[in-house]
């Protein structure tokens, strides 16, 4: 069957990538029959961090449109839709400096305009959006919605769908169906994919993606040790150091209320002195656990209800885990292994670590505080415990697929999930050929049994 193509840009606050989907034109809607095609990670960062030059950020992306043009057939650009979403990093940019924002999402769609493909527009999600496209990329990928019985008939699945756990760069999003009542409307979304009514719970908490956290917490040590020309960071690992300028961590909405009175352009030596009890007790001070208006919370007073089901945990959340598991040889299946896992990252020294894994240099100061995160956030943030945590799988992908908002997103915006349970007219005549060849496969065994019997009679 003719295959149809899709192209979304999934604009981070760290990165870009571009995911082309593809799917059998008479199957559209199906269910679990998209799937990626190729995708293509933009070199440099996140198209935020060009707010100074706004036409390189549309000139980043060239390089992998190029490529679409190549992973897509000529004559199938004019009907591939091409979206792009960009997400925590604009958001932030936009609190920010909202005329930059706008000038960098222009500069990205005269870009992405100017490419054969049926260019549907470029805009910032919102958290929202991106905690429950998350959810529907999974839960499509795994069929939990619906499914096609051997008859071809619609099957609507007995199965639970699964929660959905996020971690970018800048955001993190919680979302998951929920029977209890949501006490917060703006944590409630009702959807209807093929005549199923869901009620999903959702937050997504800005400031708390992985690099967002970790400026955070500078602020926070830089604050302790009032801003000394050298300060001691107990969650980077012994033998590591870094110079940094105080524009590097202050340059964000999400530290700029600890913004000290002194010049940014003032510099402080960072010294690692890998304490894992004194690094747990600084990242635990980067959520708020003391007002809660509502009958229970997660943290910062954003309603929560209990956790329930099955989980996937992707992006970031996958990166950790799977750190902690390869690199460092650790299983992690309930909280204390995750724990535990941390703080031995922590109490390993910088040139160990370099040993390990000389490949991940870049981000390997880092895991100790970004695992000690990872805990803190899903126990005491979220309440997993020893019996809801290991309902938590740590996965990126799905059957070749990365799990991200990309997909979700491109389902909805080309209504490739209908509200409806879709109409089994295809299916019944379908079915009327099987039944058919049943009743034919029936009749000439009866024969041929009939047949076998007289002759041995005769």
């Amino acid at each position: 069957s003719p295959l149809q193509y899709g192209i979304v840009l999934d604009a981070g606050s760290s990165h870009t990538a571009m995911f082309v989907y593809k799917w059998p034109a008479d199957k559209e809607n199906d269910t679990g029959v998209v799937s990626e095609h190729s995708m293509c990670d933009v070199e440099g960062p996140g198209i935020s961090s060009y707010s100074s030059n706004p036409p390189a950020a549309g000139t980043s992306l060239v390089q992998c449109l190029n490529q679409a043009l190549r992973d897509v057939p000529g004559e199938k650009y004019a009907g591939t839709p091409l979206y792009l979403g960009a997400t925590a990093g604009m958001r932030l940019l936009n609190i920010m400096n909202p005329q930059a924002s706008d000038t960098v999402l222009s500069a990205v769609e005269a870009k992405l305009k100017s490419y054969p493909f049926n260019f549907r527009g470029a805009k910032i999600l919102s958290g929202e959006e991106e905690g429950v496209f998350g959810w529907v990329t999974a839960n499509y990928l795994l069929e939990n919605f619906i499914k096609r019985g051997w008859l071809g008939e619609w099957i609507q699945p007995q199965k639970k769908t699964l929660g959905a756990m996020d971690f970018g760069g800048a955001s993190t999003q919680i979302t998951f169906e929920t029977r209890d009542t949501i006490e917060d409307p703006r944590n409630e979304v009702n959807l209807k994919l093929y005549g199923q009514a869901y009620k999903v719970y959702t937050h997504s908490f800005l400031c708390y993606g992985r690099d967002q956290v970790l400026k955070r917490l500078l602020s926070k040590l830089l604050q302790a040790e009032s801003y000394q020309a050298t300060v001691h960071h107990p969650c980077w690992p012994t033998g590591y150091r870094k110079s940094l300028t105080l524009s590097s961590i202050y340059d964000s909405p999400c530290t700029e209320k600890e913004r000290p009175s002194l010049a940014l352009n003032t510099t402080i030596t960072v010294v690692g002195t890998g304490n894992g009890s004194l690094c747990s007790l600084h990242v635990s001070k980067l959520f708020n656990f003391s007002t809660c208006s509502f009958s229970r919370c997660s943290f910062d007073g954003i309603f929560q209800p209990e956790v329930s089901g099955n989980f996937i945990a992707f992006s970031a959340f996958f990166y950790t885990v799977d750190f902690i598991q390869t690199v460092m040889g650790r299983r992690v299946h309930l909280p204390s292994d995750l724990k535990d896992a941390a703080e031995t990252i922590c109490a390993t020294s910088w040139s160990e670590l370099l040993q390990k894994a000389p490949k991940l240099e870049k981000r390997l100061p880092d895991y100790c505080a970004v695992s000690m995160f990872v805990y803190l956030l899903t126990t005491k943030g979220y309440n997993f415990n020893n019996h809801s945590f290991p309902n938590i799988a740590f996965q990126k992908k799905v059957r070749e697929t990365s799990i991200g908002w990309a997909l979700g997103y491109m389902l909805n915006l080309t209504n490739m999930i209908p509200p409806e349970k879709p109409s089994s007219h295809k299916s019944m005549l379908y079915n009327y050929w099987v039944i058919l060849i049943l009743l034919f496969v029936v009749t000439t065994l009866t024969s041929l049994v009939t047949a076998v019997c007289l002759l041995r009679r005769s």
